[in-house]
Order: C-alpha cells, then structure tokens, then sequence
C-alpha cells in the first residue's frame, strides 16, 4: 500500500520546520506502511561540495565500511570536509569536482549509498516516522523542501535499505517517493542499463528516479519528464519526485493510487491521504483537491 507526502514551502522565511512538517504527515499515515519511514530533505547548496550518506551498520562492519569509503574517497580526489556517523549512518560532507556519475558508481562499491547531492540528504531506517525522528533527528531539520515514504514491504525483505526515499544512482539531488508498481521495469532498466546505467536494488521506484535525471540532464525540463512518464511507465502509480529547486507529482491514467493535495500563500503539501495535510493544520478545514487521473504538475521555490 504504502504513503508519500511532500511538501514546499514558498519563501525561505516560511520553511523552517520542513524535517518537523513531513514526520508528522508521515505519522499521519504510518497506517499504509507500518515497516520502515524515510525522507528526503533539502537545504540551501554549498558550491563545490557534495553531501553523502551511506548505510555502515555498527560496530566493526561499520569500522569497516567507513575505511573502505575514505580509502574510495581518497582515491578520486574527494577531500573530506565534514564526517559523522548516525544510527546505522555514515555522513560526510567533500569537495569534489570530477565525473559525479563515475564517482558515484565507485563509492557505491564501497559501501550502500543512501544518497549523494549538493542540497539533498536521504534519512531512511527501519520503524515509524518517529522511531527514525528519535534515531535521526529529522524534526530539527531546516530547509526549503522534502519529500516522505511509509513502506508496507510486499516484495522485499524490511531492512533499511529497501525503504524510500530512493535516490537518482549516479546523479546528484534527484530523489522520489512512489506508491505503485511499474510493470515494464525491466525492459526499462535494460535500456538504461544498455546506456552505461548502474541500479543498486531491483525496486522500481530507483527506476523512475533515474529515469527522470537521466532526462533532466539532457536539458529537458522537469514538467516535461513527468509527461512523458505516463506514457512510458506502465502500471499503477503516484509518485513525488523532488530536486534541488523543485518538487512535480505524476499519476497514471487509472488512477488506482490516491494523491490529494493542499495549497496556499506559504507552501504546497501532497499527500496520500487528507489525514497527513490535517497534520499541518490541526483543527481546520482544508480546501483539497485531488488531481485527476493522468496528469502531473510541479512547483519551484
């Protein structure tokens, strides 16, 4: 079944409690997927540097993972301006400015990559919105923008790397939030793999996400790539994708899969369920909309 939820905030003045806003749409819905939360957060770009999070584990297959990623890091010319570990979390911020795609790949095969981007930063684990709030911190986050995902495991195992948020694998600050099936994965992974493509699961919102910076990255406008996405992607889906600068939704022309929305002077919030938009205004009632079957849109800060 599962739950999405994004929202913008519209000026920077007003986007304060973005980590805060998305644990509690996520909560809101925690009932469409009981097994793992995640989101995707974006703050304000630091030129120049990337911030990366990877999956370690702890204790000594964390020690591990953490030598093999600085030992990758220090062999493409990645200097190390910030490291921490989290949780099950190993983030560190680099100075880089060689081949992202290639790079990305390389560190891939160091350790799991949760995300890679000038602005975003994935936060996914195991439990509810607010066992991975207490793990991570998520509430404390500021910034202009993110995305959220409850997970009901249906085709893979519950571990914190099959949960979404999914990044765009070997682009920077693509990330999407899905709830559906893509039927014609596979003969879409293959083309993409044809054109020197790496996936790291066989989850089919990773698809989508490359799909989608593989597009943008021709030049091709983010409006345009959800358009195209209804007549290339078969199946049932909503979904929300997010970039540095930008949030879109798409959904298909059956429309299985539930999206309502709310907008207003200061932000715009998408939601599987009106429940997660009453989170962010207890106690009045909200004018919603649910978009029609078939359509996308998007909406820049």
């Amino acid at each position: 079944m599962c739950g999405i939820a994004g929202i913008m905030f519209k000026s920077e003045t007003t986007g304060l409690d973005t980590g805060r806003a998305l644990v509690e749409m996520m909560d809101g819905c925690q009932h469409r997927g009981p097994d793992s939360t995640g989101f995707a957060l974006y703050a304000p770009a630091d030129e120049g540097t990337l911030r990366i999070r990877f999956f370690v584990g702890d204790g000594d297959e964390a020690a591990a993972a953490i030598e093999r990623i600085n030992d990758v890091l220090s062999d493409h010319h990645a200097k190390v301006v910030s490291a921490e570990t989290v949780g099950i979390n190993y983030r560190v911020t680099v100075e880089f400015g060689g081949d992202l795609q290639r790079f990305a790949y390389a560190v891939e095969h160091a350790a799991r990559v949760v995300s890679i981007g000038t602005s975003l930063d994935i936060v996914k684990d195991v439990g509810s919105a607010h066992d991975v709030n207490e793990r991570y911190d998520v509430s404390s986050f500021q910034g202009s923008h993110g995305l959220g995902h409850v997970r009901l495991a249906t085709e893979s195992d519950v571990k914190p790397e099959a949960s979404h948020p999914f990044w765009a694998t070997g682009f920077a600050d693509v990330a999407i939030v899905h709830n559906g099936q893509i039927t014609n994965y596979w003969k879409m992974r293959r083309r993409l793999q044809q054109r020197g493509f790496e996936f790291t699961t066989d989850n089919d919102s990773e698809l989508i996400a490359v799909y989608l910076a593989d597009k943008l990255s021709q030049g091709i406008s983010l409006k345009e790539c959800l358009r195209t996405s209804i007549d290339d992607l078969d199946g049932t889906f909503s979904f929300l994708v997010s970039t540095r600068n930008e949030i879109g939704y798409a959904k298909d022309r059956i429309a299985a899969k539930p999206m309502i929305m709310y907008e207003n002077d200061d932000l715009i919030a998408v939601a599987s369920e009106e429940v997660s938009l009453n989170r962010l205004f207890p106690g009045q009632a909200l004018d919603t909309r649910e978009p029609p079957p078939g359509t996308y849109d998007t909406w820049t800060q």
